[in-house]
């Protein structure tokens, strides 16, 4: 399956955003009001960054609440690993389980057209497995 039809199923209405200056504490928040893992760090527009709920909590662990007055630009990922439409869920989840994250970009011709998790991928995956074991069984069974 495609990044791109992976995109088609997915219920939502885009990518959540947020600027560079917007403090961790409201990041949260909006985490959590929106029941998502990560948000795209962005200046006018241009992805300069992600920012993830581990993020988050790995800065809480070490420091404690004080991390929540820093701006998501003081705790994001800068090198963004992106992926293309035309790209299979096996390659996606080939450079999620590489560099060990949870959500990426998706880019077509230097735009971002959307963000996927590992669990958009899995669940892709799914339904492509659950329609080859159903085209086995209709094969074995004669239809």
């Amino acid at each position: 399956m495609l990044v791109r039809q992976i995109l088609g199923f997915k219920n939502g209405s885009g990518v959540v955003t947020v600027r560079p200056t917007t403090q961790i504490s409201e990041v949260a928040k909006l985490l959590s009001e929106k029941r998502i893992g990560a948000v795209v760090v962005a200046d006018t527009d241009a992805p300069v960054g992600i920012l993830s709920e581990r993020d988050i909590v790995r800065e809480l662990g070490r420091r404690s609440d004080s991390c929540l007055k820093d701006t998501a630009e003081a705790l994001m990922t800068r090198e963004l690993v992106t992926c293309g439409p035309e790209e299979t869920a096996d390659q996606v989840l080939g450079k999620m389980t590489q560099g060990r994250f949870r959500h990426m970009p998706v880019v077509e011709d230097g735009a971002m057209i959307g963000l996927i998790s590992i669990g958009d991928v899995v669940k892709a995956r799914l339904s492509e497995l659950s329609m080859e074991n159903s085209a086995m069984e209709d094969m074995i069974k004669g239809f």
